[in-house]
């Protein structure tokens, strides 16, 4: 049987919409509700109470604090009186009125107005369960992902110069009940150097992060998260020693999930010196370790490839690379970023037509055994240093990202371009994308899949992706090739997988330039023409050719 709620407006409050769009939420939750409506005498509720014989009774007030305080002290008198002790009493007011209700023992739970949508929905569901108080959240990714459906979880970093003020910081956004996961940023003398120490440039400490040195700082940080919906936390892999970085970080900050690369760090983009080949049996090791724990791996690499400018195609084709590897390695849970505008000058519609072409494609890969968990997030080079411009950013790049139907989102701070966030941006942040993504769910793409261009462009990419990974599995005669070192190795040495950005100081190639055309990003040689895959690699193997001759 459904539980039964009564809501109502008290004493001579006249308003209505927020007790109203309450009472829409709760029935949209299964409950049978009874709207007595507003300047509702409390004569009237108890009459009510006795009649209707609810489970929960959802009040408001708005007028003033002392007001709100009269009414609910009297009302208190009155539930001992007729004992209405098993009766879950909630109060929804003003920021000022919910400080009389909050002084009040009966009164379960107060909203304010500054909550998000998603928690008056859980709350409400947590009462049909029989749970009245605020519990902890579920500290796994799977679980909490379920949880908190349909709404996404949340997902934001955090790295300040100091240990102290991180921890502070870290505090403030666990009470705020905005965030599900807060990503450590260590800086990057902890990132490269964590078991290298003397090796550390001097007087570059909590340069790009926080200065992580120790077990106990990281104990520490997660310390700061066991508050508030205690959010769950990860932290940045680092540049080198990823392996035993993976263990540590599972000891101390029980790794949400890790986020590793495939083929980066490495002499693809000089943020390591290790050798490219080595740094992919590396890396692959570190996933493969990660799943062994049964901790999901986020597979840090196609949105990488696009910040080189490489085309649609080649993301794509990565994408689907980095899923393969990843089920092949063991791993249950696949987190994959999808980094929309990225390229900046991609438009919406081709954006997530590139998207869901890797959709898609990973997804003939899913089974009872391997899951990919969608993460959207912003492009770090659409940020523009003006701040309200990017505000402008984050809403819109949301809006339509939620076409994705993400599990997770994971917002970047409106100050990237400008400065590290600190609490204040980040919770500022996240408000603007919730109600981007509210506003959003209400309807708008949801028939974009029967739009002729999307669907035009997206079998499109699929066929190029297809016939490019045919094209790499004929590198070497192996079981599974797209799984193996040598040949994701090769096809990046020799061209295959390439991106302009990578061009002079990288193991890549880098031999075409890239552009955006109608909208999506595309390869051209140098007089414009655009390349197709099978024309591309033509090119490619005749460079190859050519260089060979002349060694």
């Amino acid at each position: 049987m459904n539980k039964k709620m009564i809501v109502a407006s008290i004493g001579n409050c006249v308003h209505a919409a927020g007790i109203y769009n309450f009472s829409v939420l709760a029935r949209k939750e299964g409950y049978d509700v009874e709207y007595m409506g507003s300047a509702v005498p409390l004569k009237e509720l108890v009459g009510g109470i006795i009649e209707y014989e609810p489970h929960v009774v959802a009040l408001s007030y708005r007028l003033s604090e002392e007001g709100a305080y009269y009414l609910l002290k009297e009302l208190e008198g009155i539930i001992k009186e007729q004992g209405f002790s098993d009766i879950v009493f909630i109060f929804g007011g003003t920021v000022e009125t919910a400080k009389a209700a909050r002084k009040l023992d009966y009164i379960s739970k107060v909203f304010d107005g500054s909550e998000e949508q998603a928690e008056s929905i859980i709350y409400l569901r947590n009462i049909e369960k029989g749970v009245v108080e605020d519990g902890m959240p579920p500290q796994s990714l799977r679980e909490r992902i379920e949880w908190k459906k349909p709404f996404p979880i949340i997902r934001h970093h955090i790295g300040l110069e100091t240990i102290e003020a991180t921890y502070e910081d870290i505090k403030v956004l666990a009470e705020s009940r905005l965030l599900d996961v807060i990503s450590l940023a260590p800086d990057q003398n902890c990132q490269e150097f964590y078991f290298h120490q003397e090796e550390m440039p001097k007087g570059e400490d909590g340069a790009g992060g926080v200065p992580i040195r120790n077990e106990e700082h990281l104990r520490m940080m997660y310390e700061a998260t066991r508050r508030g919906n205690y959010p769950m936390m990860r932290c940045y892999s680092g540049t080198r020693d990823i392996y035993p970085f993976s263990k540590i970080l599972k000891e101390t900050v029980h790794n949400a999930w890790a986020a590793i690369p495939l083929t980066w760090y490495s002499q693809l983009d000089r943020r390591s010196d290790r050798e490219l080949l080595t740094a992919i049996r590396e890396n692959m090791e570190a996933i493969a370790y990660n799943a062994e724990m049964g901790v999901p791996v986020e597979m840090n690499e196609s949105h990488q490839w696009a910040l080189r400018y490489c085309s649609d195609v080649i993301e794509v084709a990565i994408s689907y690379i980095t899923a393969k590897v990843a089920k092949h390695l063991g791993v249950k849970d696949m987190v994959m970023q999808y980094m929309l505008a990225n390229p900046p000058s991609i438009s919406p519609m081709m954006d997530l037509a590139k998207m869901q072409a890797k959709i898609d494609l990973m997804g003939e890969l899913e089974d009872d055994t391997f899951h990919i968990i969608r993460m959207v997030r912003t492009g770090l080079l659409a940020y523009p240093a003006d701040m309200d411009k990017a505000k402008g950013l984050i809403a819109s790049t949301m809006f339509y990202g939620s076409f994705l139907k993400p599990d997770i989102v994971h917002v970047v701070s409106y100050s990237e371009a400008v400065k590290r966030a600190t609490s204040k941006e980040i919770l500022e942040s996240i408000r603007i994308v919730n109600k981007s993504m509210e506003i959003a769910e209400r309807g708008l793409l949801e028939n974009l899949h029967e739009d002729p261009t999307f669907k035009e462009r997206l079998e499109y990419l699929k066929s190029e992706v297809r016939y490019l990974l045919r094209e790499i599995s004929k590198i070497k005669d192996v079981e599974d090739p797209l799984v193996d070192p040598e040949v994701i190795h090769l096809a990046i040495k020799e061209g295959l997988l390439d991106a302009p950005g990578l061009k002079g100081f990288s193991v890549a190639q880098g031999n075409f330039r890239t552009e955006i055309h109608e909208g999506y990003h595309v390869t051209m040689d140098e007089d414009g023409t655009i390349l197709d895959e099978e024309t591309r690699i033509e090119r490619v193997r005749e460079i190859n050719r050519k260089k060979q001759g002349a060694l």
